[in-house]
């Protein structure tokens, strides 16, 4: 089981805390796999990317109306985190419904 997010996030270290056999993969320190940002985009959308960060809050007009996916290959920050792969199977963020399905 992968989490990926930032090492210095608070919601991707409760997950990594409450999924001791999870591997916390820092996003900033080792991109994202292209096959795993895919398979997120298919499955979440645009819900992907996050509008509330203060990296998004930071970013150009312009820039923001770039795709999705561009926008966090080129600023990993602005993924919703933490997406988790369970074997294949991707949960994103760390809400009652992803714990439950997790726990």
């Amino acid at each position: 089981m992968q989490i990926y997010g930032l090492k210095n996030c608070d919601t991707c270290r409760k997950a990594a805390k409450a999924l001791p056999q999870a591997d916390l993969i820092d996003i900033r320190a080792t991109p994202l796999p292209e096959s795993v940002l895919l398979a997120a985009h298919r499955q979440f959308g645009d819900a992907l990317l996050n509008t509330r960060s203060t990296t998004w809050r930071g970013l150009p007009e312009t820039d923001r109306q770039g795709e999705p996916l561009d926008l966090i290959r080129a600023h990993p920050a602005l993924m919703k985190r933490p997406l988790i792969d369970a074997d294949g199977t991707l949960h994103l963020g760390w809400g009652p419904q992803v714990q439950a399905a997790l726990l």
